[in-house]
């Protein structure tokens, strides 16, 4: 275990302030860079930035190729930053005028080799919207496997990736007073974290990885950030804090000789045991109130004839700790899916011995400790508010494509959490008196035989949020149907059981359980007075 301490600060700040005027007066930004892609979409009829998605950076190269005389710095920062590719010493001065190439040398953008300057850090970048409003950002971080065209080396610090963009979007953007990112890698969770915050504190067990941290906050001029080394909630001693953010190092990975530990991905734990400590561990850290968010993973392991259920084990973990949960999964792969996912992401290609030989072992691991599948989601986790008993009890498969969350889904979190907890609180005599309307994004969907006058399905469609679909019956239909935000739940309840001849006291018992989870999830919203 690593003691909670500063990192030593190796970057010179006067550096960082000279490449950032540099990036900023080369336009240096996304849409510039999108505009040189469509450009060469144009012209070639494939499109650059797709196939840099793929993994192919032969369109995009000739796109830069083709560039305006006054777009040649932009096109050298993209060139170098970007693709990976060694550029002309000459043309990164022009690009560098203020930082200049023995300076770019001596933060480590570059190394320079004779009349080259080969780049060692991947440096882009990255827009966003929120609460706040829209941001633009310069990330840097380790070289992916796009420039060094082989396997990570296991120190790697990544960029944003498709897990930290997914974890932005999560995040509740309510302000608060202190937040904590456990395990910050590059920084980028910290950075998001105070547009919110007061104070953020930034852990992590890499001193490599908090190096670009630092080196990130200083370029964006993002103060209010404090970076400590240590693991796991270490950093933070005694200290409580109002929000945990985390993308931990969840990735399930062999405990065996030649398998890779990654620093931005294993945890150096068995299993999912790393998100076990997460979770339970936020118990004593979050203030009464307080809410952590984070990603994980999480085994289905097979115990004798049993079979433990991997999202009801993370909701057990939470429980067990007197913590509130609301735990989404997203995806579930068998170990082999799984496997190939995670050595494939390590730079490793399908085809080769080492493959093969980390695949193995993969599914050894796996079949020795019974592990069936491995799901992969959402969890958040509230500190009850002075000893109250939890009343956020949440765990659900959510799988298949999201609505429409162009701004992310924290706005919708919000929502939901703040519905939940008025619902969750209300006894069956309150909840009748409740007023409701449908949300403004739900659809029906109908399904009948041919010929047939009476619908044999019926689906309420959610168009944003995590795009629920609810198989409602004749029963609840109605009742979403008839929920404008005038009359009172039960009055409602009342009517569509006389409307359909059927004893009132039983069709609330069916539909009160209903209407609460369609709170819940953003289907049905509390209208107040």
């Amino acid at each position: 275990m690593s003691t909670a301490a500063e990192p030593e600060d190796t970057h010179d700040a006067e550096s960082i302030d000279a490449l950032a005027a540099d990036l900023d007066a080369a336009g240096y930004a996304v849409a510039r860079i999108e505009a040189l892609w469509e450009r060469g979409a144009a012209a070639t009829s494939t499109h650059p930035g797709a196939a840099l998605r793929r993994g192919h950076r032969v369109p995009a190269l000739q796109a830069l190729a083709r560039v305006e005389p006054d777009e040649r710095p932009l096109a050298t920062l993209v060139r170098c930053f970007v693709l990976g590719v060694p550029v002309a010493s000459a043309d990164l001065a022009e690009a560098l005028p203020v930082l200049g190439i023995e300076r770019a040398d001596a933060l480590g953008l570059v190394r320079l080799d004779g009349d080259r300057a080969v780049p060692r850090m991947d440096l882009r970048p990255y827009a966003f919207t929120d609460a706040a409003g829209p941001g633009e950002w310069w990330i840097a971080s380790d070289p992916g496997e796009l420039a060094t065209g082989g396997a990570l080396p296991e120190e790697y610090v990544l960029g944003v990736g498709g897990a930290s963009l997914t974890l932005s979007g999560l995040l509740l953007q309510r302000p608060i007073a202190t937040a904590f990112d456990l395990g910050t890698g590059c920084g980028i969770q910290a950075m998001h974290a105070s547009r919110f915050s007061e104070r953020v504190i930034a852990s992590d067990i890499s001193e490599r990885a908090l190096r670009f941290a630092r080196l990130n906050a200083r370029l964006n001029r993002i103060d209010g950030v404090e970076f400590r080394l240590g693991s796991l909630y270490e950093p933070l001693a005694d200290e409580r804090v109002d929000r945990v953010v985390s993308n931990p190092p969840f990735v399930i990975t062999p405990r065996r000789d030649g398998v890779p530990a990654y620093d931005y991905r294993d945890g150096g734990m068995v299993g999912d045991a790393i998100v076990e400590a997460v979770v339970r561990g936020a118990a004593d850290r979050l203030t009464p109130g307080g809410i952590a968010q984070l990603l994980g993973n999480w085994e289905y392991r097979r115990e004798g004839d049993d079979l433990a259920d991997g999202i009801e084990r993370v909701a057990g973990w939470a429980a067990e700790a007197g913590l509130e949960y609301w735990v989404v999964e997203r995806e579930r792969q068998d170990p082999s899916e799984y496997a190939e996912t995670w050595i494939r992401d390590g730079g490793t290609r399908p085809g080769t011995l080492e493959f093969e030989a980390l695949h193995g072992a993969w599914l050894e691991d796996f079949a020795d400790r019974g592990v069936e599948s491995v799901g992969f989601g959402y969890v958040l986790l509230r500190r009850p508010v002075g000893g109250s008993a939890p009343v956020l009890a949440r765990a659900e498969r959510l799988h298949g494509p999201l609505g429409d969350v162009a701004g992310g889904l924290a706005a919708h979190l919000e929502a939901c959490l703040a519905a939940s907890d008025l619902v969750g609180a209300l006894d069956d005599d309150a909840l009748r008196a409740t007023r409701l309307a449908v949300a403004g994004d739900v659809t029906e969907e109908r399904h009948h035989w041919p010929g047939a006058e009476q619908p044999t399905v019926i689906l309420l469609r959610q168009g944003g949020g995590f795009g629920r679909v609810v198989d409602a019956g004749t029963g609840l239909a109605a009742l979403v149907g008839a929920s404008d935000g005038e009359l009172p739940l039960g009055v409602l309840v009342d009517a569509i059981a006389d409307l359909l001849e059927v004893d009132r006291a039983e069709l609330w018992d069916e539909l009160a359980p209903a209407t609460r989870e369609l709170v819940a999830g953003g289907l049905l919203h509390p209208v107040g007075d």
